[in-house]
């Protein structure tokens, strides 16, 4: 829905206290904002009524865009209770808003995946086949009992999520064998990260045709543990003075 100055107070603050609004600031002369609105009107619609969409003209409303402290556009903020929860600025890929959308509203597959049993897991999958937080736990699942080709097809669906290409590997590395990295993998089943990761690294030198499948294993464990991570960051340095 379209809002103004006029029925803002209404339509979004007061209804906010009911269901989640996201407010869209754009202008008709705005490209970027021409490309996220499709995006933001398909995955609300997806939420079947659980959040609202509405869009606010900059160049007709100044008084609203000053307001909000508008700088650039397209700009989205999140409504919940009266009060901004959240907020975005520029065009995000499809996968970011569902995230965005999934921390005001859960999805069912959010929900699923909050679950986090198989059989939730695996529903998940089917309402979403392309995320990977429920993708890779539940290869994880089927490669702890040694289902590893059920394993690969369900990570194949995710080609972009270093996590999935790291149990990918992981899986190829011990089927081949060689070099051996049961302590490796050992310690990180057993939520180590630090050990496994040293003995990973350590291996690389002598690792020959296997380098690549180690670095992608490296790769997956530092991506879950997030840039910001210490570990991550002295990781990362030893894996670029491994490999180069």
């Amino acid at each position: 829905m379209d809002v103004t100055e006029q029925d803002f107070d209404t339509a979004v603050i007061e209804r906010s206290r009911t269901v989640p609004v996201l407010v869209d600031f754009w202008a008709d002369w705005c490209g970027p904002c021409r490309q996220l609105g499709p995006v933001l009107e398909r995955s609300v619609a997806a939420r079947e009524g659980k959040v609202e969409l509405a869009k606010l003209d900059v160049d007709a409303n100044p008084n609203l865009t000053r307001a909000f402290g508008v700088q650039g556009i397209p700009a989205v903020k999140a409504f919940k209770n009266g009060e901004i929860v959240d907020e975005f600025v520029g065009v995000l890929p499809q996968a970011a808003i569902e995230q965005f959308l999934d921390k005001l509203v859960p999805s069912e597959a959010q929900e699923l995946l909050d679950h986090g049993d198989e059989e939730s897991l695996r529903r998940a999958v089917e309402l979403e086949p392309s995320r990977a937080d429920a993708v890779v736990p539940l290869a994880r699942m089927l490669h702890g009992r040694g289902e590893d080709d059920a394993a690969l097809e369900f990570l194949e669906r995710v080609p972009g999520s270093f996590a999935a290409q790291g149990l990918a590997a992981r899986i190829e590395l011990e089927r081949a064998g060689e070099p051996d990295l049961s302590a490796a993998f050992a310690a990180l089943d057993a939520d180590d990260r630090a050990q496994a990761l040293d003995l990973l690294l350590e291996s690389l030198p002598g690792a020959d045709g296997a380098r690549d499948d180690i670095r992608r294993v490296v790769v997956g464990v530092l991506d879950e543990l997030g840039v910001d991570d210490p570990l991550a960051r002295d990781s990362r340095r030893r894996l670029a003075a491994a490999l180069y």
